[in-house]
């Protein structure tokens, strides 16, 4: 009995000291997963109470003119897989208070770095085309984007598309940043694309002056949409200019033009002035933002700032100039804004007042809150 137990202590060893040495995986110990948020409440009530929230007229006495609202409730996951590879996600849950379909899920990709000057990125992403689209909401200067924004997105120029892109960054005393995009341009969370079509945007910004971080941009793009060849340009700049220790001032301006190809295909056949081209959007803003580093306690900053917006949906046709201007108080806590309280009026301005339609005039008072995660 004693020899068996003593064979089987022998064997255990032996097989203990043949097997390989199991390596530790250090791949799943460097990966890391980075968690970020933003959550935005706002109330807001329209001075004309026959003009409802989202700015349509009412002519039944009908219109709800104020309420609360959840404008973003976003969560950001970002793992660096590697040295060279990241992947982002990013969603909105706030858009489930509407029909959630071809919403929620805004950033989806993945990115590879080669070097400072080559990179790449596919997925679901914000393609770099116009001043706008190179920063995220929760550090705008204004109550939200502009009207050029919205309608430059639809068309699948900015906001959330869907392709791939390289970009670069070429340092020097003129430090160049360039960005070449190609998407399906049908916009963000589509089964696929819904032509043979594609869209292609690029920008390059170059630093004129590095003690005002002054920056301009070209931007240019085509593509086509249904077989119809289609464009889109632009140009802006931006910067700040110190007048002291604790105030400064932050500015902006941004003018773009391009095909409006939503608004033509969106019209009845019957309806349509001759092609594409005959359908073209323009405008311009201008964001002055004094800012007053406080830095007592919690509170970091105040903010002042009026942007002005001129927009044109369709200026060779049906011409219809939308004018908004957005003063704002915006009081900073902690710091990178992330806690901040807004209050601002948005003052649109029609040159023709259109019953039961968006397009009339109208102000729009809005007391926001922010916190980042």
């Amino acid at each position: 009995m004693k020899k068996t137990i003593l064979f089987l202590l022998l064997l255990s060893f032996v097989c203990k000291a043949q097997s390989p040495e199991t390596k530790k995986d250090d791949t799943a110990a460097k990966l890391k997963i980075t968690i970020k948020g933003l959550f935005q409440a706002r109330y807001s009530f329209n001075n004309d109470k026959d003009i409802d929230l989202t700015g349509l007229h009412h002519t039944d006495s009908l219109a709800v003119y104020n309420g609360f609202d959840i404008k973003r409730a976003r969560l950001l996951f970002a793992s660096k897989i590697s040295d060279r590879t990241e992947v982002v996600l990013l969603v909105n849950l706030a858009d489930f208070k509407n029909d959630p379909k071809n919403k929620v899920l805004e950033n989806a990709y993945l990115t590879y770095k080669l070097s400072n000057y080559i990179n790449f990125k596919i997925g679901q992403f914000r393609p770099a085309f116009g001043l706008e689209n190179m920063y995220s909401v929760d550090v705008i200067k204004s109550m939200d984007y502009s009207n050029q924004y919205s309608a430059f997105g639809s068309n699948g120029w900015q906001s959330f598309q869907i392709g791939a892109s390289v970009y670069g960054t070429i340092k020097g005393e003129h430090t160049i940043n360039y960005a070449l995009s190609v998407v399906n341009g049908n916009n963000r969370n589509q089964v696929m694309d819904a032509d043979n079509g594609k869209q292609f945007s690029s920008r390059m910004d170059l630093l004129l002056n590095k003690k005002y971080n002054l920056k301009a941009g070209l931007n240019g793009a085509i593509g086509s949409v249904y077989k119809s060849d289609v464009y889109a340009a632009g140009i802006d700049l931006s910067g700040v200019l110190p007048f002291s220790e604790k105030w400064s001032l932050l500015f902006e301006a941004e003018a773009k033009q391009g095909n409006n190809h939503v608004l033509f295909y969106k019209t009845p056949v019957a309806n349509r002035i001759q092609n594409v081209s005959q359908y073209q959007m323009q405008g311009m803003y201008f964001l002055p933002d004094l800012r007053y580093d406080v830095n007592y306690h919690r509170l970091t900053s105040l903010e002042f700032s009026c942007r002005y917006e001129y927009f044109d949906p369709n200026f060779k046709n049906n011409s219809n100039p939308r004018q908004t201007f957005t003063p704002m108080i915006s009081a900073e806590f902690l710091k990178s804004y992330n806690a901040r309280i807004q209050l601002g009026v948005i003052i649109d301005r029609y040159k023709k007042n259109s019953i039961e339609t968006t397009q009339y005039s109208n102000e729009q008072f809005i007391i926001q809150i922010q916190s980042r995660l």
